[in-house]
């Protein structure tokens, strides 16, 4: 069997060892009944002949062949016992020999079954991948693939086992037939003499090597004779081979395969011949073995950030579910961040340019699958050598994301269900009563009249208008939720955005040409077309529109995957191969039409079999591009794809209101750092479902360290703002919100470095102790930047929190109060109103006085906070300019100062001024660290007060240079 599911016999098989009980059983059986017989004189002999066997000879047989049968099976036992664990990544096999011949029909000799049984568990590729199917052995060997019942448990419920079915070595596969040099690498013709069991074999392909860079090598098979659809994201192209590339190609044969090596250390970063090519019209796959079990990356699904290689298939086609585990979610992001192997600290990505619907496949070997049903193979491998150099490589191919406007980075409040503007202003009007940070205050679809965009309702939404008038008098800003289904029932002349889209013809269509209608809020909807620029500009059209009546400052784009509440279209989809492939992968509800448009339907670039994916990436892009404003765009979206970064953000999906959520939501923080998403984060407290004032206060403290910080609640559920709690639970989120919008200094040049290097913001262990094996795993802490380490709570009834502390001394934020560790786990104490915050020595971070707006507060003076090294050195960067301008750094409208603390001085060096400078003052710093009271601070040679407690020296300062004695 393929794998095992519930609707699948679980008793067809007995292991190998039981076989063998059963079968001595059996002739015991045999022996014991022959002697059971009785001899007749008919038919005895003429010769003499041995006596029948008596009743005690049969006994003693049967004693005899027991004793023999338990020894038997206690030596196998033994002998199973000690054998390796399925579990444990095995060594890659040596690559697949010849294929066997056959004809053209794709028939051929059943493999061996010594050839069957010499493959590992752990290196079986799965021959019948198909979900819904009981695999016989007459199934499998009709495709000509071993059939062995897996020895191991079974898996658990909702996840894949050993496959049943699986290729045996010499299965037909590509062979390389030609190979010619170019000027940026190598080419070559792959041709495949044996037709596979999926139909509309491609037979010739042709393989292109490019050596983009050092650090980038690329691999394309495409089809030669007929162009296939190809992802519409700009991509660099390179113009010049690498000079000096740090990895090594070697390809085989036959069967065809792709090697590449590290070359400082040989290590192996990707091997292809570990099971068969596929190149079909519809069904491409492409194995490979892995460096390690270290895998992150492959979103956007729910899970633990290292993902788990044990027979864990991950789904990718945009769908809209609440976060679930082994579920296909809202976005689709082919890549993933591999470790190599034993601790080296070095590590590779790889990324599969593609965005058709397909399965991942990672089993124990380790290896990956690929299976994809559309498009080409177009893939990248990056060196990186460390895990932060990786990433800065991909984002150099997808596109590094935006500068976000200051704003973006405060404290957002939102729910679903507030009635009314008046009730929404009431809620702004208690958090500034209360003194809470907010910067931004949103709206969800309640605010609409009758759910249709570009309205708000007249009677419960009427003061709209002036309560954003209001928000922005205090330096606040107002974000509207929109839907890209536009209703399609009005009144004809009664509802512009349908009939000037109409005219322009921006929506999808069905095949005949018809608009596709399908069914979301306000009942049954179009779809606008955002691959088409023509869309781009009516979506302008209406937001310029609207604007004119409710100046909002940004845009949520919900529902963008694109969701429907009706399966393809109300009036269903034709059946043709687009909606019906040969193989389909393991995405909810089984279809690829499942809430969803027809896969058949026609978009201006391609089929919606091709674009449905890049669906929200292409409306983010509509979206951020507008020209209204001028300032920079404030966009989160919930579908995503590789380069969304560039356009917008991302929040997590309507999770629900539960302490497992929100751990979770560390991982799903930390993944879309990887995925060039940086600006991301969760619904604090959760979505759906009542929370806990205890969980939500829990959650404030965790969100204000996630990039993308808002409270959002689903409608028909208590409020869940700060105000809405007690007391004690109200001061507690307030404290934890003015803490991160002291820390805003240092998350704006965080993002900087995100927008300029490609750097994640919120950040895993690993990245900056790649070399402690211990970090790889770890998604309960995070870190800001390289130096400033969060530890929360995430469960529940708890007063301490145990965190890792990689080798090395911190400094607790708070109280300068140093920890020397060797790399091991601290129980730390945790209040309800208190997270713990550590930083890593070495760094200097800027900081401000908090304030109940970032408008505020980016005013304020600096502090500096210096947590000093064994031997005294510090250093951290501040990156400042007007906060929302387009492209500051490229018209030099920035400034850039470096901090350094060497030999007890601390100087300020502006790498960049700017008039924006002049607005930089620091007013007073703190050093962690310094070991003996000093007798005299100065600043610029001029005497200045200071205080010194334990090992830290705090003192007032109004200059850019600091003495310290």
């Amino acid at each position: 069997m393929s794998r095992s599911d519930s609707h699948k016999p679980r008793l067809t098989f007995l292991p190998r060892l039981h076989q063998c009980f059963v079968l001595s059983c059996t002739l015991l059986f045999s022996i014991v009944s022959y002697c059971s017989q009785t001899v007749t004189e008919t038919d005895r002999p003429l010769l003499p002949r041995r006596p029948s066997c008596s009743a005690t000879t049969a006994l003693i047989s049967l004693g005899s062949l027991l004793l023999l049968v338990c020894g038997l099976w206690l030596l196998v036992t033994i002998f199973w016992l000690q054998a390796p664990s399925n579990s444990v990544p095995h060594r890659a096999p040596p690559p697949r020999g010849s294929p066997g011949t056959g004809g053209g029909d794709g028939s051929r000799a059943l493999p061996e079954p010594q050839a069957c049984g010499v493959v590992p568990e752990a290196w079986r590729f799965d021959c019948y991948p198909e979900r819904g199917v009981v695999v016989t052995r007459e199934l499998c060997e009709a495709r000509n693939c071993c059939f062995i019942p897996a020895s191991s448990s079974p898996p658990a419920p909702g996840r894949n086992g050993v496959p049943w079915c699986f290729y045996p070595p010499g299965f037909p596969s590509y062979s390389l037939v030609s190979v010619n040099a170019t000027d940026l690498g190598q080419t070559g013709t792959l041709v495949k003499m044996v037709k596979t069991y999926y139909p509309k074999d491609i037979l010739t392909l042709q393989l292109e090597l490019l050596y983009e860079t050092d650090n980038r090598l690329r691999v394309r098979i495409t089809d030669p004779s007929e162009s296939r659809f190809e992802v519409p994201i700009a991509v660099p192209k390179a113009t010049e081979k690498a000079s000096n590339p740090a990895y090594s190609v070697e390809l085989s044969n036959e069967p065809f395969g792709i090697i590449v090596k590290r070359t400082s250390t040989g290590a192996v970063l990707l091997n292809t011949t570990v099971a068969p090519l596929f190149y079909c019209d519809q069904f491409l796959q492409l194995s490979s073995s892995l460096s390690s079990q270290y895998i992150y990356g492959l979103g956007e699904h729910r899970s633990s950030f290292l993902h788990d290689i044990h027979w864990n298939t991950l789904t990718m086609w945009a769908r809209d579910v609440a976060p679930t585990e082994l579920t296909n979610l809202y976005g689709v992001h082919p890549f993933y961040l591999a470790m190599d192997e034993g601790g080296t600290g070095t590590a590779h990505g790889f990324f599969l340019l593609n965005s058709n619907a397909m399965d991942v496949v990672l089993q124990p070997g380790p290896a990956i699958t690929w299976r994809t049903i559309g498009g080409i193979l177009d893939f990248y491998v990056f060196l990186g050598p460390d895990p932060a150099s990786v990433i800065g490589q991909y984002l150099e191919v997808v596109g590094y994301p935006a500068m976000p406007v200051y704003w973006a980075l405060g404290y957002h409040l939102c729910r679903w269900g507030y009635g009314s503007s008046n009730a929404t202003w009431d809620v702004v009007k208690n958090m500034r009563n209360y003194g809470i940070p907010q910067d931004v205050q949103w709206n969800d679809i309640d605010y609409m009249d009758r759910s249709l965009d570009f309205t708000f309702d007249p009677t419960a939404f009427s003061t709209l208008p002036d309560m954003v008038k209001d928000l922005h008098s205090h330096g606040q800003r107002y974000v509207m939720m929109l839907d890209p289904g536009i209703s399609s029932v009005q009144p004809e002349g009664g509802y512009w955005p349908y009939d000037e889209g109409l005219r322009r013809g921006v929506f999808i269509n069905h095949t005949d040409g018809s608009t596709l209608i399908g069914k979301v809020w306000p009942g049954l909807t179009a779809f606008p077309d955002f691959s088409d620029d023509v869309t781009h500009e009516w979506w302008y059209d209406n937001l310029k529109r609207f604007h004119d009546k409710v100046p909002f400052d940004g845009l949520w784009i919900d529902m963008n995957e694109p969701s429907s509440f009706v399966d393809g279209s109300t009036v269903g989809c034709p059946d043709t191969e687009l909606e019906n492939p040969p193989y389909t992968p393991g995405i909810l509800g089984g279809l690829l039409r499942a809430k969803t448009l027809c896969a058949s339907a026609v978009q201006k670039t391609s089929s919606h079999y091709n674009m449905h994916s890049l669906y929200g990436l292409l409306e983010a892009k509509a979206s951020a591009r507008s020209r209204m404003l001028g300032k920079r765009a404030f966009v989160i979206s919930r579908s995503t794809f590789p380069s969304q970064g560039q356009y917008s953000g991302h929040w997590l999906g309507d999770n629900r209101s539960h302490w497992k959520d929100m751990y979770t939501s560390i991982a799903g923080m930390l993944t879309f750092n990887l995925l060039g998403v940086p600006l991301v984060g969760a619904d604090i407290c959760g979505f759906s479902e009542q929370t806990e004032e205890e969980l939500c206060v829990r959650w404030t403290q965790l969100g204000a360290f996630y990039p993308f910080t808002r409270n959002h609640n689903s409608i028909d559920q208590k409020p869940q703002d700060p105000p809405a709690f007690s007391p004690r639970a109200r001061s507690a989120m307030k404290q934890s919100l003015l803490l991160r919008s002291s820390l805003f200094p240092l998350l704006y040049t965080l993002f900087h470095r995100a927008h300029t290097h490609g750097h994640t913001v919120a950040r895993p262990l690993l990245f900056e102790f790649p070399k402690d094996v211990r970090t790889y795993g770890i998604d309960r802490q995070f870190l800001w930047g390289k130096s400033l380490m969060v530890t929360p709570v995430l469960d529940p009834g708890v007063d301490y929190v145990v965190g890792y502390f990689p080798q090395g001394l911190w400094y607790d934020y708070y109280t300068g109060d140093s920890i020397r560790s060797k790399g091991e786990e601290l129980r730390l104490k945790a209040p309800l109103d208190h997270i713990n915050l550590h930083l890593r020595e070495g760094a200097v971070i800027p900081t401000q006085r908090p304030n109940t707006t970032l408008f505020v507060s980016s005013g304020q003076p600096l502090h500096l906070v210096s947590s000093l090294s064994e031997d005294g050195s510090a250093g951290g960067e501040l990156f400042w300019d007007d906060g929302e301008s387009i492209d500051t750094l490229e018209t030099d409208q920035y400034a850039h100062v470096v901090f350094t603390v060497v030999k007890n001085t601390m100087t300020s060096e502006v790498l960049h001024d700017h008039v924006e400078a002049s607005y930089i003052t620091v007013e007073t710093a703190s050093f962690y660290g310094v070991k003996v009271e000093p007798t005299r601070v100065t600043v610029n040679s001029h005497d200045a007060a200071f205080t010194y407690r334990a090992n830290q020296v705090r003192l007032g300062v109004r200059r850019q240079r600091l003495s310290v004695f």
